[in-house]
């Protein structure tokens, strides 16, 4: 589609899961050619593969089974790799330059390519072999501690993987739209850029409001340290009658004081932030919000400029009205699974499919029709495929 808005654009994927492979299934959403580049059956145990539904079950990429640790296959990668504007992998580093597929092999051939590496902690520091995932990296950048406690008094497991969407899938999707309008920017050079994308780096980027209060006054920042660690009444989560909970954020003043008068606790309105009544307050708000049920109180509360909000289960989730008006979620078909939902490309500029996706079998490719795009003859790619090298 002309529209979109990463028309024409041509990503090579390395990646089966994490970080990597959200940037490519973003990007993809974008309107970007995404080629998944895996490895061929006979080495498919160096990868994860997900389960079929995972990553929007690959709707609108390609895909090539290569051996690059062949030398017929790492060929094959460069020559595919030399028309591509984008090159992502997810390996340990140092692994691609010592199988001939980093980047300085890629931009021999391909100035022009935006290569971007992901890692949990960086091409380079002390950490940077280190293996990890998403819990570690949160552990890492302070936001496990600053998440709280649980039950049994540990940092909760959280309920998204947001160190390996945000702090690295988003994290190389920002990278790597900013390089390539850098070297597509009038008068440029034309140059693409190797990035060096740390998920611990991003989750960093994602903590800097507490890091920078403790960089620039000392502080320790510790839960509770202010209104949003925890510190006031006003931004908490508190129970109805029914056990379901409620999501209060009423920050700004008057927001708290519309709250206060429809709970019928005005005495609280000139107390928002009075940090000798904090635990008065809850208290009164607790025995309030029990009194009804959650939906009863969000639909009095939420209109009325209180910033109340109903705290949704996953099911909850999928058949709220609010993501149906926006058209969130989409269909697909599996030639195995049958149709199934799935989350829409919802981000901001994406096109919206009017069709469901049609999605593939893991074992489908797009091997031979790539691969002669690139130039090779069809009795070349035979011959590697005998050998083992494609698939």
């Amino acid at each position: 589609m002309s529209g979109e808005l990463l028309h024409g654009v041509t990503v090579l994927d390395l990646a089966s899961v994490g970080p990597a492979a959200r940037a490519s299934r973003w990007l993809a959403d974008y309107g970007a050619d995404v080629v998944k580049i895996g490895p061929v059956p006979a080495r498919s145990g160096v990868q994860i593969t997900p389960p079929f539904f995972s990553y929007s079950a690959h709707r609108r990429m390609k895909r090539v089974l290569l051996d690059v640790k062949a030398p017929a296959g790492r060929e094959v990668f460069l020559t595919l790799a030399a028309t591509a504007d984008v090159v992502i992998e997810s390996f340990r580093p140092g692994v691609v330059d010592r199988l001939g597929i980093g980047h300085p092999a890629v931009a021999a051939a391909n100035p022009g390519v935006v290569y971007c590496s992901t890692s949990g902690f960086g091409q380079s520091g002390p950490r940077s072999q280190q293996a990890g995932h998403d819990l570690n990296y949160l552990a890492a950048g302070g936001f496990l501690h600053l998440t709280g406690k649980d039950a049994k008094g540990r940092p909760p497991i959280p309920g998204a993987t947001v160190a390996d969407s945000a702090g690295g899938g988003m994290h190389a999707v920002i990278a790597i739209l900013a390089a390539l309008r850098h070297r597509d920017r009038p008068g440029g050079d034309g140059l693409g850029r190797h990035l060096d994308v740390a998920v611990a780096d991003g989750v960093l980027a994602l903590m800097a409001l507490s890091v920078d209060e403790h960089l620039a006054t000392g502080d320790e920042v510790e839960v509770g340290a202010n209104v949003l660690l925890g510190r006031y009444a006003c931004y908490d989560t508190y129970q109805a009658g029914d056990g379901k909970w409620l999501a209060v954020a009423a920050i700004e003043p008057r927001f708290w004081t519309n709250l206060c008068g429809l709970l019928g606790l005005d005495k609280w309105a000139r107390h928002q932030i009075d940090d000798a009544v904090q635990d008065e307050i809850r208290r009164d708000m607790a025995d309030v919000f029990r009194t009804r049920d959650r939906d009863t109180w969000v639909a009095e509360l939420a209109p009325a400029d209180t910033c109340v909000s109903a705290v949704l289960s996953i099911p909850e989730v999928v058949a709220d009205e609010q993501f149906a008006a926006r058209g969130a979620f989409a269909e697909a078909e599996h030639p195995s699974y049958g149709t199934f939902r799935q989350v829409g490309p919802v981000l901001a500029g994406m096109a919206q499919a009017e069709d469901p996706y049609r999605v593939r079998a893991a074992d489908a490719t797009d091997t031979d029709e790539l691969l002669t795009a690139a130039g090779l003859a069809p009795d070349l790619i035979s011959a590697l495929r005998e050998q083992g090298v494609v698939a």
